[in-house]
This record gives structure tokens, sequence and C-alpha cells, in this order.
């Protein structure tokens, strides 16, 4: 038996966030990661020149956590145009922000898949959203974002061509029966901020945290997981040892975070995607942009990122790099898609050959968010709901983004700091 001042289970971004935090208060601890390595669903890998993210991620530089917590200037960040370029048969259209990118008004102006109506709209909905505070987008009246578009006025053909495939790709819901909340938030994150990668990929952003945790003092002991926790001892089991602390903090995925701690609030129906990292030869049209594209004629995929575009470390020199994003976890074999994904290209871009294309890796990751229906806020759990001496983080007690990851952490290391002191 070994006495702690807190354990801190699991180390994604919450974990991370939640343990530095409590050591910079004075606390002593140790986190426990299940894996080899920190970062939970925020990880990169790394072969022969690549850098291939755990599907597609990317960071919002206005995130309010992220602004707090993250050193942007030390992640080397690379950041994507605003807007998108709509494909649809062999058909290309760019919609961007000429507010923030002059050189995308002509374009964007000359965009016949997007009306004049909508585009007006849209622009009206960006100033509407700045103004309005992150709280009292929080606290609206909830609806599916189709009905809050509809009842904004937006056309079939604008919410079809441009909105299922560019929120299919945030929200991983085509249908947009997510919670118009999470709408209005990244909207506003996307219109006030930059989309981002690091330059070393998206794993980055963890290992950041975590090296912060590590100067703060947090012993992180990877490869231990966290077998039982209880809740009236703060006693926690890891092989071979059973540790009394003062506070335990359960920043796990959400099932094993319900399995642990006998929370039934948690949600664990969850959405995934399948992400293809293709390469393609130097100089293809579609490697050289720095827009994410997306399908608005098929699902299947339903985005195609030009991540070496975007960051050109993510590829090494003579080669490009993609990734192809299909939501859910369809049962076609990555050879299916991978053919899915050459059709789209080719009819997207017919001119430039594909003749060097090549599927390097595939990610099926079965749950990326959980399910956000309208309402669905208001019934998460409160980092205290275990009650006695242990707290939960994650993003399944705020909203599931990678800004709700790192708020939980901050609350729950409130919430310890609060009650043991």
């Amino acid at each position: 038996m070994t006495d702690e001042d807190v354990v801190v289970a699991g180390a994604g971004l919450a974990g991370l966030v939640a343990a530095r935090r409590l050591a910079e208060d004075g606390f002593g601890v140790t986190l426990f990661e299940r894996e080899s390595t920190v970062g939970g669903r925020v990880r990169s890998t790394h072969a022969d020149g690549f850098t291939f993210d755990r599907g597609f991620q990317v960071l919002f530089t206005a995130y309010p956590a992220a602004r707090r917590e993250l050193d942007f200037d030390a992640l080397d960040l690379r950041a994507f145009s605003p807007g998108a370029v709509i494909c649809r048969g062999d058909r290309r259209a760019t919609l961007g922000d000429p507010l923030r990118d002059p050189s995308a008004l002509v374009p964007s102006v000359l965009n016949r898949e997007v009306s004049t109506t909508d585009k007006l709209r849209t622009l009206a909905l960006t100033r509407e959203l700045r103004g309005k505070s992150v709280e009292d987008v929080w606290a609206s009246e909830d609806a599916t974002i189709e009905q809050y578009l509809v009842a904004r006025g937006f056309s079939e053909r604008y919410v079809d061509r441009f909105v299922r495939p560019f929120y299919g790709g945030i929200t991983l819901d085509r249908s947009l029966s997510t919670s118009k909340r999470v709408f209005e938030f990244t909207f506003k994150m996307l219109a006030e901020g930059k989309t981002v990668v690091p330059a070393g990929g998206m794993g980055a952003i963890t290992e950041q945290l975590a090296e912060r945790a590590r100067a703060a003092g947090v012993r992180i002991e990877t490869e231990t997981p966290v077998e039982a926790v209880d809740r009236e001892d703060a006693r926690v089991r890891v092989p071979g040892e059973t540790l009394d602390a003062e506070a335990v903090v359960v920043a796990t995925d959400p099932k094993s975070a319900r399995d642990l701690t006998g929370v039934d609030a948690i949600p664990t129906d969850g959405l995934g995607c399948v992400t293809q990292h293709v390469a393609l030869q130097a100089g293809h049209p579609l490697a050289d942009s720095d827009r994410i594209h997306l399908n608005a004629g098929d699902d299947v995929p339903n985005t195609v990122a030009p991540m070496s575009g975007v960051a050109p470390e993510y590829a090494p020199e003579g080669r490009e790099l993609v990734a192809a994003t299909t939501l859910g976890t369809p049962d076609r074999s990555s050879t299916d898609l991978a053919t899915a994904a050459r059709d789209a290209i080719g009819s997207w871009y017919p001119e430039a050959s594909l003749t060097e294309m090549e599927v390097l890796h595939t990610h099926r990751v079965p749950f990326s968010q959980f399910a956000q229906p309208p309402g669905v806020h208001e019934t998460l759990p409160d980092a205290r709901d275990p009650a006695g001496a242990v707290y939960l983080a994650g993003d399944y007690t705020h909203d599931s983004s990678i800004n709700g990851a790192m708020e939980s952490g901050l609350t729950a290391a409130r919430a310890v700091s609060e009650d043991r002191r």
C-alpha cells in the first residue's frame, strides 16, 4: 500500500491538463496511462517521413482552453485557408471568408454552388456569432443543426452542398441531427481564429501538455492501467499495487470512466470515422491546395484534406499527403474505400494523373466523439458526480471537442483544490 496526494487515471488532454493544474496547486500528482504513449484520441505516428494523425483532426486557435493551456508558438502551427472547396462531379467551387482572406473574394463571388442570398446570410451569421459570448451559445435553447439552418432561411441546396459535408466532418454527423449549440460554438471559433495543425502533427499538442505536466512535478506512468477505484476511500488499484490517495481524477475514455466510477450519466454512444492517409505525386493540384475539400456529391469520402499542402512537414520531399475521411465505421474494406477516394479525387481533378496514388495508412476510429443530439449537454455529468474524493475529467463533462476536454481538466483540478484545501 502506497500513499499518494492525487492520482489521475488517463493521459489524454483532460488528464494532462488536470494533472498539471493540480501539481501547480501544490499537490503531489501521479498520472497513470494504460497505453505506451500519452495522448488518448489526439496522437500522431511517423513513418518514412510522413506524419499520420489518428483520424482527421484539427485545432481551432480561438478555443478558449487552447489559448490558455498551449504555447502556440512552440507548436509551430500551420493554417488551412478559411472556407472550403465544394466538389461535385467534375466541378470545384471555392467558398472562403473574404473578410479574413481577400484572395477568396473573387472565387467566392463566382461560386455557383451557393446562392448570393446564402452567402449574405453566412456573413450575417458570422457577425452575429462573433458578438455572442461562448456562455450564451451553450445556454441557448436547443434544436438540431438542420432545424436551426432552416429557421434562419438557408436554402436546401446550401445545406446539402456545403453544410452537410463541412459539418459532417466536424460533428461526424452528416444528417445534421447534432445540437445547434455545437454548430454555433464551432462556427464562432472558425470565425474568430484559424484552423491549424502543428508542424509535427496533432500529437505534438499532447506531447507539449505532457512536458508541461512533468515540468510542474507530475509523475507520468505509461503502460499502467487503473484497474479499480474505491469512491469512498479514494483507493486506486493498478497492476501489482494499491494506492491510497487524497483524491482521484478519472480522465479515461467514457466507457472506462463509467466502469470505474459507476456514473451512469457518462455518455457512451459514440460516433466514428475512417481516415485514409494517401500519398500523391508532387505537384498534384489537390495536394498543392490549403483548403479542405468537401464531397457534395457523395459521402465516401466525406472530406479530403491536403495535409502537406497546409503543413509541408507532413510528407517527405517529392511526395504529398492527403487525408480522406469517411464518416462512421463502414464495413467496406480499406481497398474499397481507397477506390472510392481515387474515383472522387479523379473526378474533381480530371486533368491530373493519379498513377502514383498510394494508401499509406488507414485509421478506423470507432469512437471519436460522443453523440451530441439537442439537449444532451444538460444531461452530462459534473466533475464531482462520482462523490467522495473521486472526480471526473473528460470532454463528456463539457462538450465533445478538444476545447471541451481541456476545459474539463481545469474544472476537475479546481474542484479537487477547492474540496481538498
